[in-house]
């Protein structure tokens, strides 16, 4: 089989995590394709995600790498065997690599918790919102482009549907609620679909009033996506340039105590309504 062109991020994250357990068993690329009885460029580009590898091979090199988190292997095995073409597929080469890896993270979850500064949340946005939010980019998006942004913003939504939606926490910050995107009408329809969607019941939305003053990262909207395994978490952040995803011990760590705290500053889910509500009026 030939390799990838151009691998998903989740393919490189399995190969990455190969590489990580390779790492900590203490082996070099070489000495590790003579234990596997294999070659040094399989190794590496099965962990650059070039080359796929399979649910019982993950298992095999697990077992060589003596790794001992039982948990994990099977997590990663079952990345492994995955063989989906998901719905953002339809998407690649029309929108970027970052939205098709964020729709594929997202379909995958078990659950988010996302701090959002600016923007409502991606996976609570209405189409008029969406469109207004489309419609301020540098340069302006091509009618077709934008209805294409638009129809993947929508069908990330679907996550929220399933049979067994993922947990959400989204933090949103007053500055997010008072932003009029489109105008007063389509910002108050906004936050009232805001009110309708934190009724659902694996959706909690926390505002974080000005009044709350600082937190960590304060100038960064996130998205932290947990994994099957806390060491599958993933980061996704936002910038005007484009998005990015964090999967070091290190990030995730300091994302998860950064969320902990932003949330203690946050109002408590039915003072967040109110607060909601208040603005919806002011608008």
């Amino acid at each position: 089989m030939p390799p990838r062109k151009s691998p998903t991020a989740r393919q490189r994250r399995l190969g990455t995590e190969l590489r990580k357990m390779r790492e900590h068993a203490g082996l070099a690329p070489a000495a590790a394709a003579a234990l596997l009885g294999t070659d040094r460029t399989t190794i590496s580009n099965t962990e650059s995600g070039r080359f796929g590898v399979s649910g019982e091979r993950v298992r095999t090199w697990a077992g060589h790498y003596e790794c001992p988190d039982a948990a994990y292997i099977e997590a990663l095995a079952g990345m492994a065997s995955e063989r989906i073409n998901g719905w953002w597929e339809d998407y690649r080469g029309d929108l970027s690599t970052d939205a098709i890896d964020l729709a594929e993270l997202e379909h995958h979850a078990a659950g988010f918790r996302s701090v959002q500064i600016m923007y409502m949340p991606g996976l609570l946005q209405t189409e008029d919102y969406a469109r207004a939010v489309f419609a301020e980019s540098v340069p302006p998006p091509r009618p077709a482009r934008q209805r294409r942004q638009l129809s993947h913003r929508l069908r990330r939504r679907d996550v929220l549907d399933r049979a067994d939606p993922p947990a959400c926490t989204f933090l949103i910050h007053e500055a997010a609620l008072r932003m009029t995107y489109g105008g007063a009408a389509v910002a108050r329809s906004q936050l009232e679909h805001l009110l309708k969607q934190s009724d659902r019941d694996n959706v909690t939305v926390r505002a974080i009033p000005f009044a709350a003053g600082g937190f960590p990262f304060a100038s960064s909207s996130a998205h932290y996506v947990y994994g099957p395994v806390p060491q599958l978490d993933t980061v996704q952040t936002d910038t005007a340039t484009g998005s990015g995803f964090l999967d070091s011990e290190t990030s995730l760590e300091n994302w998860r105590v950064a969320l902990d705290r932003t949330e203690e500053k946050s109002l408590d889910p039915e003072g967040s309504r109110d607060f909601i509500r208040k603005i919806a009026k002011q608008v």
